[in-house]
C-alpha cells in the first residue's frame, strides 16, 4: 500500500512538473489557428490564409529503344508559388513591398510563413529566399457589400525549405490592430468625372502581375527567377445611367470621333476607407486613363432594378499610395519565448516528503 502510495504521488509531481514548463506529449497533434509572415528577420503580422510554396517536380517519361514501357524519372525541383491574404493592418514595411513592385522597383525578400496555434505559439515554419511578389490583387468593390476585404498577393521564391518550428511566442498583436476594411467604402474620382464618379455603385477587382523569366543554371538545381514586364489592369466600374451623360460625351469623343490622344487621357484616385467613409486607409493613383467601352449592363423586362452602366477603361500606370497622416504599426522582431526553469528541491524536503509518504 505504502509503496503504491509513493508512486501515485511521484506521478502527481511529475505531471506538476509537464504543466508547469509547457510540456506537451509526445506525437500530440495541434490546430494550425493563425498563419504569419516574416521578411528579412521581422515579423510583419497574422494574414487571413496561406498557402502554396512546397517544393515539387515534374515526372518525365522516356521510351527507351524498343520498349513498350516508358521509363519515368523527375525532372529539375521546382517550387510552388506562395499566396496568402492580408487586410488592412499590416506594417508599412510590408506595404512598401507592395509599392516597390507597383513602381517597377522589384524588390527582393527572404522571409518565411510561419504557422502558429491558438496560443500564438510557432508550430510550423516555411521559409522562402530571394522571392518577387508576381501578383497583387486588390478586391471588387461593392456598394451593397457587407464583407470583408482583403488583398491578395502571390510571392514566387527562387527557393523554399522547410525549417524546425522554433516553438517562440509570436506577437499576439501581429502587425497592429486590425482596421476594419469592407468592399463598401471606398471613393472614386477621375478628372473631368468628379460628379459622376462620386456615385459608382460597383468596381471590378485590380490585378497587378509582375511577370517573371526562369534562369536555369546547370551545375545547380535550383533555378533563378529574373522580372520582365509590369501589366496593368483594367479599370471596370458601374453606375447609374442618370450619371451617365459626361462619361458617353468622353465616349463619343475618345472612341468614335479618334480623339484619344495622349492629353486626352484622364487621370484618377481610388480611395479604400475606414467604416467612418473619413479615414483613407491607402489608396491608388491612376495616370493615363483610356475609355474602350461603355454600354449598359443587361436588364429585364419589367425588371424593377436600377438600370446601370458599365464603362471599361484602360490603365497605364497605377501606384500605391499609403496616407501619411496614419500611423501604421511598426514590425515587431519575434520575441524569445520564456522558458520556465523550477528552483532546485533541497534535498532535507525531499527526505521529509518521504518520511511523511511512509
Amino acid at each position: 500500500m505504502r509503496g503504491s502510495t509513493k508512486v501515485l504521488v511521484c506521478m502527481v509531481l511529475l505531471g506538476l512538473m509537464a504543466t508547469l514548463t509547457g510540456a506537451a506529449g509526445p506525437g500530440r497533434s495541434y490546430v494550425a489557428g493563425r498563419y504569419g509572415i516574416e521578411l528579412d528577420g521581422v515579423f510583419m503580422g497574422f494574414v487571413q490564409s496561406a498557402e502554396g510554396g512546397h517544393a515539387y517536380s515534374e515526372v518525365v517519361s522516356e521510351l527507351v529503344g524498343a520498349e513498350r514501357v516508358a521509363r519515368k524519372h523527375i525532372g529539375n525541383v521546382k517550387y510552388e508559388e506562395i499566396t496568402i491574404k492580408v487586410g488592412a493592418n499590416m506594417p508599412k514595411a510590408f506595404y512598401q513591398w507592395l509599392q516597390e513592385t507597383m513602381a517597377g522597383q522589384s524588390s527582393r525578400k527572404n522571409g518565411a510563413i510561419i504557422a502558429a496555434d491558438y496560443n500564438y505559439r510557432e508550430t510550423g515554419r516555411l521559409t522562402f529566399t530571394n522571392a518577387l511578389i508576381t501578383e497583387i490583387s486588390f478586391p471588387a468593390l461593392d456598394a451593397a457589400s457587407k464583407d470583408p476585404a482583403y488583398i491578395t498577393i502571390t510571392i514566387s521564391p527562387e527557393m523554399t525549405r522547410r525549417a524546425k518550428p522554433t516553438g517562440k511566442q509570436l506577437p499576439a498583436a501581429g502587425g497592429g490592430k486590425q482596421k476594419q476594411w469592407l468592399p463598401a467604402n471606398f471613393r472614386l474620382r477621375i478628372d473631368g468625372l468628379e460628379k459622376s464618379t462620386s456615385r459608382v455603385s460597383k468596381i471590378e477587382a485590380l490585378t497587378v502581375k509582375q511577370k517573371v523569366a526562369t534562369d536555369m543554371v546547370g551545375e545547380m538545381r535550383d533555378y533563378e527567377i529574373e522580372p520582365t514586364s509590369l501589366e496593368m489592369p483594367n479599370l471596370v466600374v458601374t453606375f447609374a445611367e442618370h450619371d451617365a451623360d459626361a462619361w458617353y460625351d468622353w465616349a463619343d469623343s475618345f472612341i468614335i470621333d479618334g480623339d484619344n490622344g495622349e492629353e486626352k487621357e484622364k487621370n484618377g484616385t481610388l480611395e479604400f476607407l475606414a467604416p467612418n467613409l473619413k479615414e483613407v486607409l491607402f489608396s491608388l493613383n491612376f495616370r493615363h486613363l483610356g475609355i474602350f467601352k461603355l454600354a449598359p449592363e443587361k436588364t429585364e423586362a419589367g425588371s424593377e432594378q436600377i438600370r446601370r452602366i458599365k464603362a471599361e477603361l484602360y490603365v497605364e500606370d497605377m501606384a500605391l499610395s499609403l496616407p501619411a497622416a496614419t500611423a501604421l504599426p511598426v514590425p515587431q522582431a519575434t520575441p524569445a519565448t520564456p522558458v520556465f526553469t523550477p528552483d532546485p528541491v533541497p534535498a532535507d524536503q525531499i527526505r521529509s516528503l518521504e518520511r511523511g509518504v511512509k
